[in-house]
């Protein structure tokens, strides 16, 4: 059985300073002091955002040594990526009729 989240992927990425701790954990993963040397805000700020990361399932964590090691996951991310390319289609029609505003004014 699958554990529900506490947090879906939404409410996760709500919060720039938890979209900004994804982008870091895209390129490397990183302990808790690393992370926080990328914040203006206090360590446990950060472990309170890494919780809500975690609760939606978009960060895991392991031990290594006395280090936590938080890693993205971002096969959650395709919730977000499907609810945006639905309206994908809205803003290749507006670019369609702006492109060809454009074209009927250059012909005039």
């Amino acid at each position: 059985m699958t554990a529900v989240p506490k947090h879906d992927v939404f409410q996760a990425i709500a919060d720039s300073s938890r979209r900004e701790m994804l982008r870091l954990l895209a390129e490397h993963d990183y302990s808790i002091k690393e992370i926080s040397g990328h914040f203006s805000i206090s360590r446990t700020a950060i472990v309170k955002h890494l919780n809500v990361l975690s609760d939606a399932n978009l960060v895991t964590d392991r031990k290594s040594g006395r280090k936590k090691i938080y890693s993205l996951q971002p096969a959650q991310l395709m919730e977000v990526k499907e609810w945006v390319s639905y309206f994908e289609k809205f803003w290749d029609n507006k670019l369609s009729i702006l492109k060809h505003m454009v074209e009927d004014d250059e012909e005039e």
